[in-house]
This record gives C-alpha cells, sequence and structure tokens, in this order.
C-alpha cells in the first residue's frame, strides 16, 4: 500500500488523537470520520430552496461575467 507523510500542527494532531482508539490507525480514523461521496450520494441532501438560491446566484455571476467580458471586448476593439 502506498503511503504519504503530512505535517499537521499540534492542535490538528491532538484533535484527530481524540477520535482514535488504540486499535485503530490514523488512516482507519480519516477514511471512518470523512467517507468518500460520489456527487450521485450528495443529492438531496441540501433543501431544494437553497439548491434553487445557489443556482440563481450562479446564474447572475455567469450574466453578469458575461456582460463585463462583451463590455471589455468592445473596447478593445
Amino acid at each position: 500500500m502506498a503511503t504519504k507523510t503530512l505535517t499537521i500542527t499540534e492542535e490538528a494532531y491532538e484533535r484527530l488523537a481524540q477520535y482514535k482508539s488504540e486499535q485503530e490507525s490514523f488512516t482507519d480514523v480519516i477514511i471512518k470520520h470523512f467517507p468518500k461521496h460520489s456527487l450521485s450520494e450528495l443529492i438531496g441532501i441540501w433543501p431544494h430552496e437553497e439548491v434553487e438560491k445557489l443556482r440563481a446566484h450562479i446564474q447572475e455571476r455567469r450574466k453578469a461575467s458575461r456582460e463585463r467580458m462583451n463590455r471589455i471586448a468592445r473596447r478593445l476593439q
């Protein structure tokens, strides 16, 4: 199994160690408390209203960005 070495602060180490039993490795703790999720598993977690607000905000920002890029392009012509 491939491994990586991480550098963390003492505070981070202490917090992580609180979740570790003598039988577990830090790898076990990380995998247990930070499971891997696919996007399809996350669908439905946010309330519909929040998703719609986020979607509207993204659309507004995209529109504003396109308008700004158009203004810049017109100035450069």
